[in-house]
C-alpha cells in the first residue's frame, strides 16, 4: 500500500508525507480497513494534511476498494482538499463508509461541495465535521441533502456555527428521514432568548422513529426549552441516548425529565453535566430512578451544584434500581455523608468502580471521594460498531455493523 501512495506521489509532482507513509506501512491489506491519519499525535512529530497530501490519497484510494474509513481529523484540510474527496464519494465503486473531518479549516463551500456529492452516494454511512465553521450556508446545504439521502446513520455538527435556522432546518428534515441513527448539532450559535429550536426538536422526536442519539449540548437551553423537549419525548420510542450537558436547565426543568424517565422505556442515556440542578432537581431525579420500571443505566450529573440532601437521594435510589450502573457526581459537594454512601457503593459492588468517576479512601477515619477519569460515553451509536470506551452498542433497526480494522497510530 505504501509502495502505491510513493507511485502516485511521483506521478503528480506531490511531496511524500512521512506520516501518511508511516500509516500505509502499518496497514495491512484486509477485505475492510479504516486508515487513522489524526493531526495530533502526542507520541511523536506529525506533518499536518493539507490539501495536496488530500489530493495524492484520494488518488490512491481510488484503487483501493478495501478501505471503507478515513480518519483525518486534527489536519490543515480546506475547501479545496474536501474537493478532492468528493470524487472518492462520486465514484461508482466506492467503499467509503465512515469520513472523520472534525477539527481542520472546512468552511461553507466545502459543505456545500460535501452535501451535492452526497444527494448520489449510497454509500457513506457516517460523516463527522464537527469543529469546522461551515456556518448556517453549508449547514442548510447539508439539511437539504438529507430530504434525499437515505444512506447516512451518523452525522456529527457540533461547534460548526450553526444558527437557528439551521438547526430548524436539521429537526424538519428529521421528521421525514428515516435512516439518520446519530445526530450532534451541539454549540450552535443561537443568539434567541425564545428558544423556537426547541419547538421544531419536539415536533421533530414526537413523530421520529429511527433517532437513536441526539446531542444538544451548550445549547443555552433552559427550563422552558426542556418542558418543550420532553412534550416530544413523551411521544419518542426510538431515542436512547440524551446529551443535555453545558446547557441552564434548573431543578424545574429536570422535574419534567424526571417525569418523563418514569414512563419512558426507551431512554437509556443522559447527560446533565454543568446544568443547575441543586439539590431538589437531584431529588427529582433520584425519584425517577427508583421508580419501577424506570429503563435507565447511565446518568451524569456533575457539576450541578448538589449539595448532601440531593447526593445522598441518589446515592438511596440505586439501592433500589437494578438497572442504573453508571452514575458521574464530580463537581458537586462531596461532603462526609456523601463520601460514605458512595464508598459503600463502590465497595459492595452495586457501582462498578470502573463505571463512575469517583473513588473513595480514608484519612484519620475519615472518608474522602478523589475524582477518577471515567466519564459517560461520549457516543452510543456508532456505525462501526464500537464505541469511544469499547461499550457495544445497539441499533433498534438492526443493521449489522461494518467490520473494520483499525490502525490506531495516534492518540486524540
Amino acid at each position: 500500500m505504501s509502495e502505491f501512495y510513493a507511485a502516485v506521489c511521483a506521478e503528480h509532482e506531490i511531496e511524500i508525507n512521512p506520516h501518511v507513509l508511516h500509516v500505509l506501512e502499518k496497514t495491512t491489506g484486509t477485505d475492510s480497513v479504516t486508515i487513522e491519519l489524526r493531526g495530533n499525535n502526542r507520541l511523536r512529530d506529525v506533518q499536518r494534511l493539507d490539501d495536496r497530501d488530500v489530493l495524492a490519497l484520494s488518488k490512491y484510494l481510488r484503487n483501493h476498494t478495501s478501505v471503507t474509513g478515513l480518519d483525518v481529523r486534527y489536519n490543515n484540510i480546506t475547501d479545496k482538499g474536501v474537493g478532492h474527496l468528493v470524487d472518492l464519494l462520486q465514484q461508482d465503486s466506492s467503499s467509503l463508509r465512515s469520513l472523520d473531518l472534525m477539527f481542520n479549516d472546512i468552511r461553507g463551500d466545502g459543505a456545500e461541495v460535501l452535501a451535492k456529492s452526497l444527494q448520489c452516494n449510497s454509500t457513506l454511512l457516517s460523516l463527522r465535521l464537527s469543529n469546522n465553521k461551515i456556518e448556517n450556508r453549508g449547514a442548510m446545504q447539508l439539511a437539504s441533502m438529507l430530504q434525499v439521502n437515505s444512506s447516512l446513520r451518523e452525522l456529527e455538527l457540533a461547534n460548526c456555527d450553526l444558527d437557528t435556522q439551521s438547526v430548524v432546518a436539521f429537526s424538519v428534515v428529521l421528521k421525514s428521514n428515516k435512516t439518520l441513527r446519530s445526530v450532534d448539532v451541539s454549540r450552535p450559535l443561537l443568539f434567541s432568548h425564545q428558544e423556537e429550536w426547541a419547538v421544531h426538536v419536539a415536533e421533530m422526536l414526537a413523530v421520529n422513529s429511527s433517532l437513536v442519539e441526539l446531542h444538544l449540548g451548550k445549547m443555552g437551553m433552559t427550563d422552558t426549552g426542556m418542558e418543550r423537549l420532553t412534550r416530544g419525548l413523551r411521544l419518542n420510542g426510538s431515542l436512547r441516548y440524551l446529551d443535555l450537558r453545558c446547557n441552564r436547565v434548573t431543578r424545574d426543568g429536570v422535574r419534567h425529565l424526571a417525569d418523563l424517565l418514569k414512563k419512558n422505556r426507551t431512554l437509556e442515556v443522559v447527560d446533565l453535566s454543568s446544568n443547575r440542578i441543586e439539590d431538589e432537581g437531584a431529588a427529582y431525579l433520584s425519584e425517577a430512578v427508583a421508580w419501577p420500571g424506570c429503563v435507565l443505566t447511565e446518568l451524569s450529573v456533575r457539576s450541578n451544584n448538589i449539595r448532601t440532601e440531593g447526593l445522598l437521594s441518589l446515592a438511596h435510589a440505586l439501592t433500589v434500581n437494578t438497572t442504573l450502573d453508571h452514575v458521574y457526581i464530580w463537581g458537586n459537594h462531596l461532603e462526609e455523608p456523601v463520601c460514605q454512601a458512595f464508598g459503600e457503593l463502590v465497595a459492595s459492588g452495586r457501582l462498578p468502580p470502573e463505571q463512575t468517576d469517583v473513588s473513595a479512601y480514608e484519612v484519620d477515619g475519615r472518608v474522602f471521594l478523589a475524582e477518577v477519569l471515567h466519564s459517560l460515553r461520549r457516543r452510543y451509536y456508532r456505525t462501526d460498531g464500537f464505541d469511544t470506551d469499547t461499550r457495544p452498542t445497539k441499533d433498534p433497526s438492526s443493521t449489522p455493523p461494518i467490520e473494520s480494522q483499525h490502525v490506531p497510530l495516534q492518540a486524540s
